[in-house]
């Protein structure tokens, strides 16, 4: 929470505006976060992840810093290029496209496609012939708050088959992609994908064909409750790793920081609609909020991410709760298995401040579920 984000719920309290959610992010922290990957990371080049905040004055902002851009669409690469990125600063990082995409994409000039199967480099050879691509491959994930599934990549022996391929179908084996989980803890983690990485390209080389490129993705986390290693650490141990396994021929690096970009810039300020119990013995009451997993706190699912919650009655007495939002669907419970800590004073009618959410929240707000607008948001 900073100075100016108070400063601006402040002013929207006076004026009456605060009626409805809103999620109000500080782009000065945004820079300052870009800035930090920038010099932590110096030989790698940064591809924020827009799905993570696609807002037109963020997009703006990073494009003017030299930020390179991954998209998952070609709407995010329309987005994107209006905001002021080249081509070239831009890829399609997600291996699930139509091949009319792919045709759009690089009329727009993208020349770098994520793939991971033969059937997805068939396409890229058909609509976008002799472009780049690089081959995602299996990771699992260990240590992430937010694991990502077996739904992208591939074994690393099928990488190594699946460029061959593409090389062989005109187009530039480019390299390989991993992904080590979003909301990462481990310093270490990019120490066994790179590793798997380093395999990949000997094999590849044993094939003829020489690879150019890692993308090492994002998973660079943002404080919620836990403590967090600051941007540095990661950058040291990557270093070491990648020294460590391609010794002193180290490729063109990328990293795709979405969270850690733009998850600490943002508040979300709610309002407590109803507070109840199930029964007159239970101690655990029921606090109902004016936004949920359908009003942009999707990621509460499986209670995975814990946000920050604070109210004006901070220092007194906490007893837990469970949280839910304000739809009628019985799944839009934020919090119950581990029911959250608030405080016994809290009144309905009182805002919550719910922080760390700049990142995949706007962009998961339901259009207009129960008639619920989506949520506001506001970029200062």
């Amino acid at each position: 929470m900073t100075e100016r984000i108070q400063e601006f719920l402040r002013d929207r309290r006076n004026k009456g505006l605060d009626v409805e959610p809103c999620l109000v992010v500080d782009l000065e922290v945004v820079r300052d976060n870009y800035q930090s990957f920038a010099a932590s990371l110096p030989d790698s080049r940064v591809f924020y992840a827009v799905k993570a905040n696609p807002a037109p004055e963020l997009l703006a902002m990073l494009a003017s810093l030299g930020s390179c851009f991954d998209c998952a669409s070609v709407a995010e690469i329309q987005m994107a290029l209006a905001a002021g990125a080249t081509p070239d600063r831009i890829s399609f990082g997600n291996t699930i496209k139509k091949e009319r995409d792919i045709a759009r994409a690089f009329e727009l000039g993208i020349n770098l496609y994520a793939v991971d199967c033969a059937a997805e480099v068939e396409k890229v050879a058909r609509a976008a012939p002799g472009a780049k691509v690089f081959c995602r491959i299996l990771y699992d994930c260990v240590g992430a708050e937010w694991p990502l599934s077996r739904k992208f990549g591939c074994e690393p022996a099928m990488a190594v088959d699946v460029l061959d391929l593409a090389k062989r179908l005109g187009l530039e084996a480019y390299g390989i992609s991993f992904h080590v989980g979003s909301q990462q803890r481990k310093l270490k983690s990019w120490d066994r994908a790179l590793e798997m990485a380093a395999a990949v390209f000997r094999d590849c080389a044993e094939r003829g064909i020489n690879l150019s490129m890692v993308n090492m993705g994002g998973g660079f986390p943002t404080k919620y409750l836990k403590e967090v290693p600051a941007v540095v650490q990661y950058g040291r141990s990557i270093f070491r790793a990648l020294r460590k396994h391609f010794g002193n021929q180290i490729p063109e690096t990328i990293i795709e920081p979405g969270r850690g970009m733009v998850g600490n810039a943002g508040v979300i300020e709610a309002e407590v609609v109803l507070i109840s119990k199930k029964s007159e013995a239970d101690d655990v009451r029921w606090v109902y909020l004016d936004i949920g997993k359908f009003g942009g706190l999707a990621e509460t699912m499986d209670e995975a991410i814990r946000y920050p919650i604070r109210s004006r009655h901070d220092g007194a007495e906490m007893r837990p709760c469970v949280l839910a939002g304000p739809t009628c669907d019985s799944a839009d419970v934020l919090y119950e298995k581990m029911p959250y800590p608030l405080p016994v004073t809290l009144e309905i009618g009182d805002k919550l401040l719910i922080e760390g959410t700049g990142a995949y929240t706007s962009t998961y707000s339901a259009v207009a579920f129960n008639g619920f607008p989506p949520l506001k948001t506001y970029h200062i």
